[in-house]
């Protein structure tokens, strides 16, 4: 209903909305946009990191489309926005049986449009500007560099703190962080997608302790993701590592 009252003041130039009312529907389409949430904390709730508390609520919701999936041999994209990204992304790989280069989280960009806001009003991140990169989870797990090409473990471990917070400082003002999330992890990096654009994203990456989706900058292509290829110093390298393993660790249970 709600996209359907989007439109031009002459009416002309966006595509029709149509609302899907069964699992085939859903399903008879090349990219399927998961945002459905359940059990956001309220705003004064004061749960440390509100994306780890919907998880189990989520991956429930998560696990029924991938079934449905499963049963249609769905061969589209699934993307997947809802918190925790990568987490839910993982429940959709194992219920769905999909290929995993067919599914992608959107979490990363709003960090990473957060770390670009940060480094805009202080200088001393302001090489995140032109050099920059944000990798891991969307929250607890998230891994920013101040710099590829001159990392500063210290400055890089406090913007990342920064981000990482950013969205419990608006719920601080009394309301609840949807609109970054929405337009710099949603539209903006969905389009980009689509667009065979680099963007940040979380795609599966295999390595010997495991499996998992993981945030990194990347693109898709007619082969599938292709992700960002870069020397990272030692230090930047070992904190990539330890949130991938923390991830891997918390979704053994999944």
């Amino acid at each position: 209903m709600e996209l359907g009252q989007v439109d031009w003041p002459a009416g002309a130039g966006l595509p029709a909305v149509a609302a899907a009312f069964s699992m085939d529907e859903v399903f008879a389409s090349d990219v399927v946009l998961f945002t459905a949430s359940r059990g956001v904390p309220g705003l004064g709730s004061g749960v440390a990191d509100v994306r780890l508390a919907q998880l189990e609520a989520n991956a429930g919701i998560v696990r029924i489309y991938g079934k449905e999936a499963r049963e249609r041999g769905f061969d589209g994209y699934f993307f997947i926005m809802s918190d925790p990204v990568d987490d839910l992304c993982n429940v959709m790989l194992r219920s769905s049986g999909m290929d995993p280069g067919r599914i992608r989280g959107f979490g990363l960009g709003v960090m990473n449009a957060r770390a670009r806001y940060y480094a805009e009003r202080d200088p001393r991140f302001a090489s995140y500007l032109t050099e920059g990169r944000a990798f891991g989870q969307h929250g607890e797990g998230l891994v920013l560099a101040n710099s590829i090409a001159d990392y500063d473990d210290g400055l890089s471990r406090e913007l990342t703190l920064l981000a990482a917070r950013a969205n419990l400082e608006v719920r601080e003002l009394g309301f609840k962080p949807f609109i970054a999330p929405a337009f710099s992890s949603g539209a903006i990096s969905v389009l980009e997608t689509l667009r065979g654009g680099w963007n940040y994203g979380s795609v599966y990456i295999e390595r010997p302790e495991g499996g998992s989706f993981f945030g990194m900058l990347s693109r898709l292509t007619p082969d599938g993701p292709e992700c960002e290829e870069t020397a990272l110093p030692e230090a930047l390298a070992g904190r990539i590592d330890e949130s991938f393993r923390s991830l891997i660790e918390r979704d053994k249970d999944l």
